[in-house]
């Protein structure tokens, strides 16, 4: 097995999906609060980056509704900052 920089940015992508969900858990991020869905977007384009190279197509799908679940996410958190 290789391990080429797809791997790396692939691999990357996990640690934010992961970080966010630990810090969710921990009671240090707040889940309607902007860094999450942001944490979770970055690891889903990330992730989506390194599927373009090692290509699975249910990656694939579960990676992009990651990210429009993720934007939804940040675009409530940036209206709820501008209403304040």
């Amino acid at each position: 097995m290789t391990y080429g920089w797809a791997d790396a940015v692939g691999n990357l992508g996990v640690l934010l999906v992961l970080a966010s969900y630990l810090g969710l858990q921990l009671g240090r991020i707040d889940s309607q609060g902007v860094a999450y869905s942001a944490c979770n977007a970055a690891g889903a384009v990330l992730l989506l980056v390194s599927l373009t190279v090692n290509f699975n197509l249910s990656s694939v799908i579960i990676e992009i509704f990651w990210l429009a679940i993720s934007a939804v996410g940040l675009w409530r958190g940036w209206r709820r900052r501008a209403s304040r």
